[in-house]
């Protein structure tokens, strides 16, 4: 780790990460349940008990619940580890069994991932793909990393629990905003990367990924390998912490207006084509437009019909706003 790093000054102050930046952690299904064809998946049989009066059994049931809640808080707190038992899973990871609690482990805190699952969960049906469906009926030794009993929330770690007691703990301590830190690419979502920092996983969110257009993090980053990222903040008591790559290299559109000028040829990739235009990548983070008006001369249908994605253009600047960040390009003035 690195503190007063030699990142890019010139970039505004990251901006506060709120609780919505970090939904996309649960947002892959932690409260679905397993489908109706897999009724069996996620059930735990009912504790037996006396025949009491309803409103006895509910409230044994109240402080027994109330007295698990108060026992996971305790092992959050003295940074224990725990075997639980899988007893489900969703589009986002798996479901275990604690005393009368169910916990959510996401796939990104598995160790070995979700065989046979796409890092994009959006497409096609995990279930049928042989990778966590195989988990169910397994015993994973899980620490807590995060816990709200007002939104009934457990969501643990088969990564962190291979850290030694205290570790977690010291890394949040050290680490601050705009420090940078090495880690390793562990998983690719469609919402961002995470980072294996050692004993804590950073996210990445897409937008952070890059100061141009990102399709997908899959498209910057590989799974596995080593990435040196920016701190962005560090929430200790949620045990989050945020990181930026695109912070460690300065932004393209603020030094825009003194590297180009109107007028000027440009050599660019046409990155996205859309219906009243085309967009060309002219360096990296720096993308222009090319208007439908200005694509050729002429009628024709579609944009598409003059250029396509990955196409390699020499186009003339028409106007620059490093402010708004935009930048106009013309084809039709390009002899």
């Amino acid at each position: 780790m690195t503190a007063n790093p030699q990142r890019w000054d010139s970039t505004p102050p990251p901006p506060s990460v709120d609780e919505g930046y970090w939904a996309a952690l649960l947002r892959e299904g932690e409260y679905a349940e397993p489908a109706a064809s897999d009724s069996s998946i996620g059930s735990v049989s009912p504790i037996s008990r006396p025949s009491f009066a309803y409103h006895d059994a509910a409230l044994i049931e109240t402080v027994e619940l109330q007295s698990d809640w108060d026992e996971i808080q305790r092992m959050m707190h003295d940074d224990e580890t725990a075997e639980l038992l899988v007893v489900g899973y969703n589009r986002g990871g798996l479901l275990v069994a604690w005393r009368s609690l169910r916990g959510f482990v996401p796939t990104s805190q598995l160790v070995e991932g979700a065989a046979g699952v796409s890092p994009n969960f959006n497409g096609g049906d995990p279930r049928r793909s042989g990778g966590l469906n195989s988990r169910v009926g397994q015993t994973l030794r899980l620490r807590v990393i995060e816990l709200s009993q007002e939104h009934n929330r457990l969501i643990l770690s088969e990564r962190a629990a291979r850290a030694q007691p205290g570790e977690r703990a010291d890394l949040l301590a050290r680490l601050s905003a705009g420090d940078v830190i090495g880690g390793i690419v562990t998983n690719l979502c469609d919402f961002g990367a995470f980072i294996d920092l050692g004993s804590l996983e950073g996210l990445i969110h897409i937008s952070e990924l890059s100061w141009g257009r990102v399709g997908h993090p899959a498209d910057i980053l590989k799974r596995g390998v080593h990435v040196e990222v920016c701190v962005l903040e560090v929430n200790r008591d949620a045990g989050r912490i945020a990181l930026s790559l695109k912070r460690m290299h300065p932004d393209p559109w603020e030094t825009v207006s003194q590297r180009y000028q109107i007028g000027q040829f440009v050599t660019g990739v046409v990155t996205n084509v859309v219906d009243f235009g085309a967009f060309a990548r002219i360096e990296a983070g720096l993308e222009g437009l090319i208007h439908v008006s200005e694509l050729a001369e002429g009628h024709f249908l579609h944009p598409r019909n003059v250029v396509s994605e990955g196409q390699s253009v020499v186009a003339r600047i028409l106007s620059i706003d490093g402010r708004v960040r935009r930048l106009g390009l013309s084809l039709r003035t390009v002899e």
